[in-house]
């Protein structure tokens, strides 16, 4: 499916934005970021042993094109001071480049002499640029350690920051295209959590549930995922009404987790999508299920999702009237007003959430003796 049509999942209503989250849900004096000096040299030695993260998914592809990663070097070269760069600390100590990818790229492929400056002249036949076409290693030592020692001042997220605070901050500071919640995530546990989340996503049973019509690029496909893990791992009880920090508890949760239990876990998943696609089709986590098979398809209802998956994980292989069975109560349940508010209305608070899980987790109980 073309990208741009794909649908994202259905918005709660009544509920604030995040992005529009002011510091007045913070202390005014608290301090989140701090500021160190680096050198290109000393930043570029970091990225060759990986302590800094240069290709999260979160951020767009390396596009500069050689003539302006050229620019940069000679601006080095002239002294030219340079805009600061803001980065966080993962949990395991490495640093997240949160704004500043294109520049340090650059920097270190051109200390490794993965181009040539092109593109500085001033296009004149007679006036060829000094640095015209010179890799690092054919500059001047002089001209090498002006490079290398160029100053950079970096702006560090704590990692220690609270959840909301470090995805408010993300959101301000980064200066490319705007984020989703849950490329910030992404970016901030990227490890083997969100590369399960990577390949739940890829996976053609997920993708037959949901129509392949939540937007990958936006990462709002993992941000359903990210739900089902928090919630089959964790379990409503564990919720306190801060979606953004249940879902970096649950991405926590289950890095933790070994090989096997993740292997578990996807398994779960995979048979929760699978009988979710058998039992509702092409309406399966959307309210159109309530008008008949053949009613006009809706948006993908995240609190839906986020119920129907983890509440049929683990139910296994169903006969036949436990299956109609599912399909009638679900469709009753759309029709229950408490039911239907909460999967509607602020679903992220407390008393939604527990509503919800609690009304589908009375089906799941009441499931009859199968009848093969």
């Amino acid at each position: 499916m073309d990208q741009s049509s794909q649908e994202v999942f259905e918005e709660p209503e009544g509920v604030e934005n995040p992005f529009e989250a002011g510091w007045g849900d913070y202390p005014l004096d608290a301090v989140f970021v701090r500021t160190e000096p680096r050198t290109v040299g000393d930043v570029v030695d970091r990225i060759e042993r990986q302590r800094y993260i240069l290709d999260p998914e979160f951020q767009r592809d390396f596009v500069w094109p050689v003539p302006k990663q050229s620019k940069l070097i000679e601006s080095c070269i002239m002294r030219i001071p340079l805009p600061v760069f803001y980065v966080a600390e993962a949990p395991d100590g490495r640093i997240i480049v949160v704004d500043g990818l294109q520049r340090l790229t650059s920097f270190y492929r051109f200390m490794r002499n993965q181009f040539r400056l092109t593109g500085l002249g001033s296009g004149e036949p007679d006036a060829r640029h000094p640095l015209e076409g010179k890799l690092f290693k054919e500059l001047s030592v002089t001209l090498q350690e002006r490079v290398a020692d160029t100053p950079l001042t970096m702006y560090i997220l704590d990692a220690k920051a609270p959840e909301r605070a470090r995805l408010d901050i993300f959101e301000r500071v980064n200066s490319g295209e705007p984020l989703t919640r849950q490329q910030m995530r992404n970016a901030l546990y990227n490890g083997p959590a969100t590369g399960w989340l990577k390949d739940a996503a890829a996976s053609p049973i997920f993708r037959a549930a949901t129509g392949a019509s939540l937007n990958s690029r936006t990462m709002r496909d993992r941000e359903a995922i990210n739900r089902f893990c928090a919630f089959r791992l964790l379990g409503t009880s564990a919720y306190r009404g801060d979606m953004d920090t249940f879902l970096a508890q649950g991405l926590s949760a289950l890095a933790v987790k070994d090989d096997a239990e993740r292997a578990q876990l996807r398994a779960e998943f995979d048979e929760a999508m699978q009988l979710n696609r058998d039992l509702f089709g092409d309406h399966a986590f959307r309210k159109s299920l309530a008008n008949g098979p053949y009613a006009t398809r809706s948006v993908i209802n995240i609190s839906l999702f986020e119920v129907c998956a983890v509440t049929m994980a683990g139910l296994g292989s169903l006969a036949q009237n436990q299956e109609e069975y599912l399909q009638q109560a679900l469709i009753e349940l759309l029709a229950d007003a408490r039911f239907a508010n909460a999967i509607t209305y602020s679903t992220n608070s407390t008393s939604q959430v527990r509503a919800r899980f609690s009304k589908m987790e009375e089906i799941i109980a009441d499931l009859p003796e199968g009848a093969w």
